[in-house]
């Protein structure tokens, strides 16, 4: 037996998220189902696509990271079909969009919207992702695309440049450096630095000090982004960020002070990712071309 349409959608289901009781949840389906389809096209293939890991779902076998792969262009290219006789839009089928947990909320919804509008015949499955995950999800072709900064990312995959950022200081107001019109990394060096856990992230951080000959008095990390803030707010360090929101205040309502770094730094680009050894479908060419005119119609308003 041939693997069918509906079997081969499970299976990239399966790599999308990681185990089979997620992908059943996703699509409202039983897991058996799930299971049986990947029975099915594991025994017509001739060859395991996923290997079975105690506590953490399933992870793509070599081969099965070249089938996904097939898969999901075999998938596209049924969608592609099924569009010839609509006079709706000349792109349908799925994109899977990966975006790096920092800018997902700032920046996400507002490109799905305008790829909505462009493209209306196409479902758009979003996931957060760290700079670890998203690398391997766009290696194994779980996710088409990855909005996320140039960081961590293998020679081969295509960086498609949207918009390019200065970094900045964030002090708790009432900080001595708050008053400056801008603040050196040297002046920030003697104060204990705030840095997220991503590995990137930090290490890009402490980079920048270490290029100036410098190493920040004390060091501590938090989860997340919007922790970082709130512990700079609530006077426990200072942080060196490229993301700004709208509003300089933390999730705990203080205020936040941002100023410019004098120092002569790189500026950090927000890219799309792909890897170049996969073929991208028509949705995502089309949703980098919606990205590109996006961020240059709008004030990115990060700093």
């Amino acid at each position: 037996m041939k693997p069918t349409l509906v079997q081969l959608h499970y299976v990239i289901a399966v790599a999308r998220y990681g185990s089979v009781t997620a992908a059943a949840a996703a699509l409202n389906v039983s897991q058996p189902s799930i299971s049986v389809a990947i029975d099915n096209v594991e025994e017509a293939l001739g060859q395991k696509l996923f290997v079975r890991q105690r506590g953490s779902g399933v992870a793509l076998t070599s081969f099965g990271r070249q089938a996904v792969a097939k898969a999901r262009q075999v998938l596209a290219e049924a969608d592609e079909l099924a569009a010839l006789g609509s006079r709706e839009a000349d792109v349908g089928g799925e994109l899977a969009l990966g975006c790096f947990e920092d800018l997902a909320p700032y920046f996400a919804p507002a490109l799905m919207r305008s790829f909505a509008e462009r493209c209306p015949a196409v479902t758009v499955v979003i996931r957060d992702e760290t700079f670890e995950t998203l690398g391997r999800r766009l290696a194994d072709s779980a996710i088409d695309l990855g909005l996320t900064y140039d960081l961590g990312l293998p020679a081969h995959f295509k960086r498609v440049l949207l918009h390019e950022l200065r970094p900045h200081a964030l002090l708790p107001a009432g900080h001595v450096l708050a008053d400056k019109r801008a603040v050196s990394l040297a002046e920030l060096a003697v104060h204990p630095l705030i840095t997220t856990e991503q590995p990137h992230s930090w290490q890009h951080m402490l980079d920048l000090f270490l290029s100036r000959g410098l190493s920040p008095a004390a060091q501590s990390s938090t989860s997340s982004f919007e922790l970082q803030r709130s512990m700079v707010a609530n006077g426990f360090g200072v942080a060196v960020s490229y993301t700004r929101p709208r509003g300089d205040r933390s999730y705990d309502g203080l205020p936040l002070v941002c100023k410019p770094i004098s120092d002569p730094l790189p500026m950090q680009r927000i890219i799309l990712a792909h890897d170049t050894r996969l073929r991208l479908p028509k949705a995502a060419l089309a949703f980098i071309e919606t990205a590109k005119a996006w961020f240059a119609g709008h004030d990115v308003f990060t700093g």
